[in-house]
């Protein structure tokens, strides 16, 4: 795995080994980066079950001014960790060992994007999918800055759009068998 584009382009990611996590494909984080260049530019990002850090640092490498991670999981928080000090980020991110859930784990800063890409698992479960749409409604509503975005990827097919708050605009775009939902503010919320 690999940066993509912007400043760390072509700098290698560690990632954690096992099945435990799921890096998104580059072919998909190139296409999701392409839609997010007008957000990214001094952007405060928030990557929520984070992995190994690929979603927030390629916003860092492509002009986001802070980014923070978190990730439950120790062998990828590790990971993670690694990643940052090893491509010189310490002094523009931030990192938390916890549930992603847990609105008081989404740091202190206004958000101009937010980085979804939960567990495929956690959609299987009814009570936990109602908490992933919960805390997509929270972010969206109350952490986003007004004209912010959040993406939150899926597998295709597996998410309908009746299932997001009304107060929320979705868009849907699919890239082979995943899907990422752009999640933004009611023009009335706004």
């Amino acid at each position: 795995m690999r940066v993509i584009g912007g400043e760390l382009g072509g700098r290698r990611l560690e990632a954690p080994e096992g099945t435990g996590t799921r890096p998104m494909l580059d072919r998909v984080r190139e296409a999701m980066f392409s839609t997010l260049a007008p957000w990214l530019p001094n952007a405060n990002v928030l990557d929520l079950f984070a992995g190994s850090g690929s979603l927030g640092i390629e916003a860092l490498s492509r002009g986001a001014q802070h980014a923070h991670f978190v990730e439950r999981g120790a062998p990828a928080y590790k990971c993670l960790k690694a990643n940052l000090t090893e491509l010189g980020l310490e002094t523009k991110s931030s990192t938390l060992r916890g549930d992603a859930l847990a609105k008081e784990n989404w740091g202190e800063r206004p958000l101009d994007i937010v980085f979804f890409d939960s567990p495929y698992p956690l959609l299987d479960e009814v009570a936990l999918r109602q908490a992933l749409f919960w805390a997509i409604h929270e972010l969206v509503r109350h952490r986003l800055a007004p004209e912010g975005v959040l993406v939150f990827h899926a597998p295709l097919h597996k998410i309908m759009p009746s299932e997001f708050s009304s107060e929320l605009v979705v868009r849907e775009r699919a890239y082979g068998t995943n899907s990422l939902w752009y999640v933004q503010r009611d023009e009335e919320g706004r």
